[in-house]
């Protein structure tokens, strides 16, 4: 391999000036220090360079308790950005801190020093041998990123954490990273053949298993003789201290130096950035095995479980994995799982091992489930296993295991599961009495915890509930980790077996490693980074783990929410409770799968992250970035790019519902700075549309005229590049306005809900709905309002710019209408996505719940009627076979995010003769307005571009593409120049019965 370029960046350049900077007060020393090493780096660097407020916030923190504000953040985009940073740095006595996914759980990535963020540029594999199975990638690649560019050659990373979706392989190496497979595969650490890095200067190395020779300078070869021979000094103690359980992260790996050819870059691996900043890691990859099977064993008590697992082991399982009670309890309150839980469980067990068996030979894994039902009826739990051999029935099962913690963190309120003693290993003979007293531990401060995941290497993830905010919190903290650390070195575990040490941990190491070992811990930092300028106080020379001046709720902390909020927030008990709710474990960073975040995922900004746009929230309402920060333009920014697509309220594990809170923002910046006019047209769009539908021929020469489009922006913001629905001679209803009394109550009533955008500019969509369900048998029933004038309308518009008191008055509106046809058996049906959930979720914090509760559960999609009833034979459909068509269906955010996706996949299937592909997509970037918007054209077409047009474009010409949002279906025109159609007209021109005999 070879060693990258040395750094020839020269230091006296950049130097501050610091004769001048020693005559000023401390306070101004160090904000001019700062200025001085901004504007260097700023110079020096191809990567942006923030050191704002608010940016600098949003770095602060990690998936931990821990909060400390960096004085800057630099985006590196390549080795010599990486060289320039450091030796910068140093030069104006900054520590620097490398950050992947920022998902630590110690607060490892965190500190006063300068951020260098690798995940947004400094990624990519920039070497890959299938056939030797390697690859070398840069610290900033994405585990699942990596796997799924080498699945296709049947190869994979082993290594896989629960955040595979979002950990970047440098962080990986960072805390020497685990997973669920760890039994079979090992850690990061069995798994690095070398690493390429620089040290605090920016010198750079590369470490491998060659013998130390001229392919280092002789400063880094003088470092590692240094280091072997100190591993040879302690090897007794090393051999004799150390702990024996795999899952041993804690401290430095100077084990790693005691074979005779042993590999270098493994002391690294493990070392938290606090030795030298990774440029790149070759891997070695496995072979994917070609089949798996899964026994789910069933146990009556948590002791049993913990107590046979050993025997269990002892079958060479790939995993054994824990689901306890709590999880059971709780998963089957949940929709999500209630359907899986019930496949895999028999009776009312108190936890579950799920126990996995992977290789090439179907037969084998099946005599392996064998052996696993034998062995538990051998230890007294006949009949115990539920065999899941199918892979579609797995991966639910996995999902299950996945949500755990997610389960556990959605608990609301100031009471939080708190990770500290999280990843605690001990061997497996003693896992029973283990975890039997640390439940005890619990019990004596007056809390509980909930196990689960890595019961096949005895690391139990559990995380007791404290509540931070006090100073009691602190004390129980620093009580439960003492006792806690006693039981681990009672029985020759490890503190530490899987996240690291970080600021929750390394305290701990002096306690269970002894005062020669953590000496010898400091002489390792200290030849790599005698001037402790890389993440300083982490594994050596410790903060103090229960330092509240440290964490995210410091003494005096207080979320000042706005005094009258715009929406109710009374079940997190306010909206500062709502905000709190992320706990930064960052699944908003997936890159793929579900929905959320698009805005990050095409910018790869932690700006325009769930997680960054909550922590900015939660660090403006409680005064951290100064006066007016909650409604200043910096704020504004920060909410800009939310495209209210919901996915966080379904795929965020504590389900922080960032477009509900972007609905109380917007209500209070625009009540301080007003309302532009673009806002304000879009805001009163249904009250006018009756009006404007009129003077359709001359509305739409906007996109036929250049010249108009180009002053319809420059004007209102509208872009000139994006065409604008077309206005149409709007939907209207043939039949008589309906009364009450009319409902039958048979299950048979509906109201089509009419909602603006399709009346005014698809009608085509409500004229085929119409059609549909009459043919099904259904009796439409329409309504009008009490006022008699305009349709109904949910007042989606208007909560898009933060208008509640316009958005309330058109939900009532609504609802009055409705309430006398739904009381008497009708439900409401629409078509647009967005606005039919409106009444499932806005309404209910616009309005008391008296005055929503009837409808709960009569508000439904089109698709979702008619999913419910098909099943249960209440109707039926006279469709003809398609032939073989295919329709590829792209999916609305809100139907993802409302779980709403399964009916409308079940009707297509049900057209007999229709092949149907749904296309893998998150947000298509639209997102009603947010797309049209001159500000908006890059990033929305972006996001549509990272897999929906791709799909579209793919999609055979005779195909369909089906679509129910109104924003879906303009994106894909534009962008693809394709029409799709809503789910309705796809039936619609299905039908056996021509549509004049309906």
């Amino acid at each position: 391999m070879s060693t990258p370029a040395p750094n020839t960046h020269a230091p006296s350049t950049h130097a501050p000036n610091t004769q001048a900077a020693n005559t000023l007060p401390p306070a101004a020393r160090a904000v001019a220090r700062n200025q001085s090493l901004e504007a260097a780096l700023r110079r020096e660097l191809e990567g942006e360079v923030r050191f704002d407020a608010f940016t600098r916030g949003r770095y602060a923190t990690d998936a931990s308790i821990y909060q400390i504000m960096p004085r800057g953040v630099a985006f590196p985009k390549n080795e010599a950005d990486i060289a320039a940073a450091l030796t910068i740095a140093a030069e104006h006595g900054t520590p620097v801190i490398a950050r992947g996914g920022g998902t630590s759980q110690n607060g490892q990535p965190i500190g006063d020093g300068l951020i260098l963020d690798m995940s947004r540029h400094f990624n990519g594999i920039t070497d890959y041998d299938p056939a030797a199975r390697t690859v070398r990638v840069r610290p900033g690649t994405v585990l699942n990123t990596l796997n799924d560019r080498v699945r296709k050659d049947g190869l994979f990373f082993p290594v896989e954490p629960s955040t595979a979706s979002r950990c970047t392989l440098g962080g990986m190496c960072g805390n020497n990273s685990s997973g669920a497979r760890s039994l079979r595969y090992g850690k990061t650490v069995e798994n690095v053949l070398a690493i390429d890095g620089m040290l605090h200067d920016g010198e750079a190395f590369s470490l491998s298993d060659r013998p130390l020779g001229n392919s280092l300078s002789p400063r880094t070869r003088a470092i590692m003789e240094r280091l072997t021979d100190l591993a040879r000094l302690r090897r007794s103690d090393i051999e004799t201290i150390f702990p024996k359980v795999q899952r041993r992260v804690g401290g430095y790996n100077l084990d790693e130096l005691l074979p005779e050819a042993p590999n270098y870059s493994h002391l690294l691996v493990g070392s938290e950035g606090t030795l030298a900043l990774t440029t790149g890691v070759t891997l070695r990859l496995s072979t994917l095995p070609k089949h798996r099977v899964m026994g789910v064993c069933h146990f009556p008590t948590f002791r049993d479980a913990m107590a046979t697992t050993q025997y269990l082991v002892a079958l060479d399982p790939v995993a054994v994995e824990l689901v306890d009670n709590n999880v059971l309890v709780l998963g089957a309150d949940i929709p999500l799982f209630v359907r899986t839980l019930g496949d895999i469980t028999r009776g009312k067990p108190n936890c579950l091992l799920l126990v996995e068996f992977a290789g090439d030979d179907p037969e084998a894994l099946r005599a392996d489930l064998k052996r696993l039902d034998q062995c538990m009826a051998d230890h007294g739990f006949p009949d115990a296993v539920v065999e899941v051999v199918e892979p579609a029935r797995q991966k639910p099962v996995w999902e299950v295991r996945e949500a755990c913690l997610n389960i556990m963190m959605s608990m609301k309120g100031d009471g939080k599961p708190v990770s500290f003693i999280e990843d605690c290993a001990v061997p497996l003979e003693h896992l029973a009495d283990y975890t039997d007293a640390v439940t005890e531990v619990f019990a004596k401060h007056g809390t509980r915890g909930t196990w689960y995941a890595h019961a096949s290497v005895g690391c139990l993830h559990v995380r007791p509930i404290l509540n931070m905010k006090e100073e009691d919190g602190a004390r129980k903290m620093r009580a439960i980790a003492e006792e806690t650390a006693e039981l681990v070195k009672r029985y020759k575990g490890s503190f530490s077996g899987e996240h690291g040490d970080g600021i929750s941990r390394s305290e701990y190491i002096e306690p269970l490693f002894g005062a020669t070992l953590t000496r010898a811990f400091e002489e390792v930092k200290d030849a790599f980074d005698p001037e402790n300028r890389l993440n300083p106080n982490k594994i050596v020379r410790p903060l103090r783990m229960d330092d509240r001046g440290l964490m995210r709720f410091r003494p005096g902390y207080a979320a000042s929410e706005p005094a009258k909020t715009a929406l109710d927030w009374s079940e997190w008990g306010g909206f500062g409770g709502a905000v709190e709710m992320c706990n930064n474990n960052g699944t908003c960073r997936k890159l793929a799968g579900g929905t959320m975040c698009p805005s990050y995922r095409a910018t790869r900004d932690e700006q325009h992250l769930t997680r960054g746009r909550a922590n900015t929230l939660r660090l403006a309402i409680s005064g951290q970035l100064g006066p007016d920060a909650f409604t200043s333009p910096e704020m504004k920014a920060t909410m800009d790019l939310c495209v209210s697509c919901k996915g966080c309220k379904r795929d965020c594990p504590t389900g922080v519902d960032m477009a509900r809170m972007k609905i109380e923002f917007l209500h209070h910046y625009f009540g301080r700075h007003g309302l532009p006019l673009r806002e304000r047209l879009i805001a009163h769009l249904p009250r006018y549309a009756p009006w404007a539908s009129r003077l359709a021929p001359l509305l739409n020469l906007r996109d036929r005229i250049g010249a108009i489009a180009k002053l319809s922006e420059r004007l209102l913001g509208f872009s000139a590049e994006r065409t604008l629905p077309k206005w149409r001679k709007p939907w209207k209803e043939t039949r008589t306005v309906a009364r009450p009394e009319d409902v039958v109550g048979d299950g048979r009533d509906l109201v089509l809900f009419g909602d603006t955008f399709n009346r005014y500019f698809e009608r085509e969509n409500l004229e085929a709905a119409e059609r549909v369900l009459l043919a099904a048998g259904y009796r439409l029933h329409r309504v009008q309002p009490a006022d008699g004038g305009r349709p109904m309308c949910c007042g989606r518009t208007y909560l898009a710019s933060g208008q509640t008191e316009a958005a309330r008055a058109e939900a009532k509106r609504s609802l009055d209408a409705l309430r006398p046809f739904v009381e008497r058996g009708a439900r409401v049906v629409g078509l647009e996505p967005s606005c039919v959930m409106s009444f499932r979720d806005e309404m209910t914090v616009l309005l008391p719940a008296e005055e929503t509760g009837f409808i709960a559960g009569k508000a439904l999609l089109f698709e979702e009627v008619l999913a419910a009833d098909l099943k249960e034979g209440g109707v039926t459909l006279p469709l003809a076979d398609q032939g073989g068509r295919v329709a590829h269906l792209h999916g609305h955010c809100h139907q993802k995010a409302f779980a709403a996706m399964g009916p409308v996949e079940a009707v297509l299937r049900s057209v007999p003769g229709l092949e149907l592909k749904v296309i893998e997509s998150s947000c298509c970037g639209m997102s009603g307005a947010f797309g049209y918007a001159a500000e908006n054209i890059d990033v929305s077409r972006r996001m549509a571009e990272l897999s929906l047009l791709p799909a579209v474009r793919a999609a055979g010409d005779a195909d369909l593409i089906v679509a129910d949002g109104t924003s879906c279906r303009h994106q894909i025109h534009d962008g693809a120049g394709r029409e799709a159609i809503h789910v309705a007209r796809v039936l619609d021109e299905a039908l056996r019965v021509p549509a004049e005999a309906i």
